[in-house]
């Protein structure tokens, strides 16, 4: 069905259903309380009144100012939480009779009442971006109300399964995409810059490029996630290898190896959702279908929190045994790297490729996970750390986040799950043993 029909005719029924509850006498200057909308809507009315009820609350919603924003919210976690009265009937009835239909009146009476609120208001037109966006000003609440967390979990819980890979589409996005599109491809890209429309033709419309992106049918011309993917012959060490505006173009046919150089989320709303490790995976396969000799799928990622890591170990190497002229040289400024003598530039390189081996091999949070956010992202995906690239991205974010370094990680298609499950169960990351060979003996 087309979506814009689709959507006319929801609008359509909740006219109808405001209509019908004299919905419009409650907007305006007498405006019912947005929590008095909310009581209503989970009263339980007809389907027309109640998508005429989501859509007053939704509205109602947008013209609130920030303080009335966290006021929502906090009505939210306050008011709207589980009924305790049923929750604890359920809890009694479930131990006195421990049956299967106990077990799923516990589940429902311990369900908090905003999670059957959020569903109804996803029946609105236009419910679902809006609250994505509602979740967007709810990221903000928390960084002053943590206790909102509660809240987040029931959008995460609920957006998990709206915005599954069954309901996704996969679209190439090509030079000849509607401009609407581009734009946002243009405005959301994450990784790499795109410096206009030129940038942009040199990124999509030449034989040795790929860009596809996620959609979801009610986030119309609203990409969620896209990925950019240069055709080469081997594996890059720089990204000026794939950006440089001068290089020359590789027939399709010829190439041996798919390289995901940027991958962005586009939605803020649905941070934490994972969408990349479907999307990583389909486009592989979509490209061996497409390009039966590729046989390589690697990346060429960014290390967003190393350099913030080599400050620290500057200053508290712990087991590295560092010398001191080698403390100094990590504490020197990434920029002024450029102006080194060969030598001590070659010494500095060998340097920072062992350190960026130690960060990504052995560097763990305080809840022991892999320090790294690319590369959780990746190893959790079942790909192996394959390659350490110092000078691979000498822009001036890649020296500020990594001193200019970037890695490769592979994706072998055999290979992913058995490396996915010794990442997901023990932590190990598997690595080429030409990164191994980079660490130094533990102190």
């Amino acid at each position: 069905m087309d979506m814009a029909f689709l959507g006319e005719l929801l609008t359509s029924v909740a006219d109808r259903g405001r209509a019908l509850i004299g919905i419009e006498r409650f907007l305006g200057g007498r405006a019912r309380p947005i929590d008095r909308l909310c009581e209503d809507l989970l009263s339980g009315r007809g389907e027309a009144s109640g998508m005429a009820l989501a859509q007053a609350v939704l509205e109602a919603w947008q013209r609130l100012d920030k303080p009335g924003r966290l006021a929502f919210f906090n009505m939210l976690q306050e008011r709207f939480g589980p009924d305790h009265d049923r929750l604890d009937k359920a809890i009694e009835a479930y131990r006195k009779k421990p049956d299967a239909a106990a077990i799923s009146a516990l589940h429902l009476a311990a369900e908090p009442r905003r999670q059957e609120l959020l569903r109804r208001l996803n029946l609105a037109p236009e419910g679902t971006p809006v609250l994505v966006r509602m979740r967007e000003a709810l990221f903000e609440a928390m960084e002053t109300e943590p206790d909102l967390k509660a809240v987040d979990v029931d959008f995460r819980h609920l957006f998990g399964s709206w915005f599954n890979r069954g309901f996704l589409v996969l679209r190439r996005i090509d030079w000849r995409t509607p401009a609407n599109v581009l734009e946002k491809i243009i405005r959301y890209e994450a990784v790499h810059e795109i410096q206009g429309w030129d940038d942009l033709r040199r990124r999509l419309e030449p034989a040795d490029r790929r860009c596809f992106a996620f959609f979801h049918p009610q986030l119309v011309d609203e990409p969620l996630i896209f990925v950019e993917v240069a055709l080469t012959t081997g594996i890059p060490g720089s990204i000026d290898e794939l950006l440089g505006s001068e290089r020359e173009v590789l027939p399709a046919q010829r190439a041996t190896t798919a390289v995901f150089y940027s991958i962005s989320n586009c939605q803020e709303g649905l941070r934490g959702i994972s969408f990349g490790n479907f999307l990583i995976k389909q486009v592989a396969e979509d490209l061996k279908r497409e390009l039966p000799g590729l046989d390589t799928f690697v990346t060429l990622s960014p290390v967003p929190g190393f350099a913030r890591w080599l400050a620290g170990i500057a200053q508290e190497p712990g087991d590295l045994a560092l010398t001191n002229e080698e403390r100094s040289e990590l504490a020197r400024p990434a920029g002024e790297t450029i102006s080194l003598d060969d030598g001590t530039k070659a010494r500095r390189d060998k340097l920072l490729g062992q350190m960026m081996a130690e960060y990504l091999l052995r560097a763990r949070t305080s809840s022991g996970r892999v320090t790294d956010p690319v590369a959780r992202f990746h190893l959790g995906n079942g790909a192996r750390l394959e390659r350490i690239n110092v000078g691979g991205n000498l822009s001036a974010r890649g020296l500020r986040e990594s001193h200019g370094v970037m890695v490769n990680y592979r994706y072998d298609l055999d290979d992913i799950e058995t490396n996915h499950e010794a990442f997901a169960t023990r932590n190990t990351v598997v690595a080429s043993g030409s990164v191994r060979k980079l660490l130094r003996p533990a102190g």
